[in-house]
Parts: structure tokens; sequence; C-alpha cells
């Protein structure tokens, strides 16, 4: 989530036009700690259940966690891009995304 942060203002056109949910099976007082402590620009939402995750294909099968999928919204509410799973690592996947955002962004 660091890198997410880290490059919003370049990636994310420092929100806006654009909005970054960060989703998790966490509790919603440990991410709100967790963005909090750590600075985060955007909202993370709790999914204890899993039940969003599963409904797109966003958990790992068997096991109430995420798989790092990324996925893009355009303004009509449509998923316009998916990267699954997102290589939060590799710095090449934070081009590949902003390219992503600003294809979507342009097609609104």
């Amino acid at each position: 989530m660091d890198a997410y942060r880290d490059q919003y203002a370049k990636i994310f056109n420092n929100g806006e036009g654009v909005t970054l949910l960060a989703i998790s099976t966490d509790p919603d007082s440990a991410l709100h700690s967790w963005a909090r402590d750590k600075n985060y620009p955007f909202m993370f939402l709790s999914d204890i259940s899993g039940d969003v995750g599963r409904l797109y294909g966003a958990t790992v099968p068997g096991r109430n966690i995420d798989n790092r999928s990324l996925f893009i919204i355009d303004r009509e509410g449509k998923i316009a891009e998916v990267m699954a799973p997102f290589r939060e690592v590799d710095a090449s996947a934070y081009r590949e995304l902003e390219a992503a955002v600003a294809k979507t962004m342009a097609g609104s």
C-alpha cells in the first residue's frame, strides 16, 4: 500500500476524478489505524466476510484472504480493467496501472 500512497499523485491524479478504494478482509478498526498511521490518502473498506471479494473473484479459493486483485471502474460504474493479481512489488506494474487509469479516464 505504501507504493500506492507514494505514487498516488501521479497515477491517480491526486484523487482528481479518481477514487481509490482498498478493500480488505481485515477489520475496520485495524484498517483505520493502519491508514492513519501510514498517512494513506485513500479510503479503506472492510469486507470481513469476504463476500465482496468472492463476488469479484478477488479472494483465494477456500480461504478468506484477498488475492491482490485490482479493478479499475469507469465513470459509468463498469469494470474497465482487471489486474489480477496486481504485482505490487513490481515497478512495471505501476506503469501499467498508470496507463490503464489514464486510458479509462480518457474514455469516460
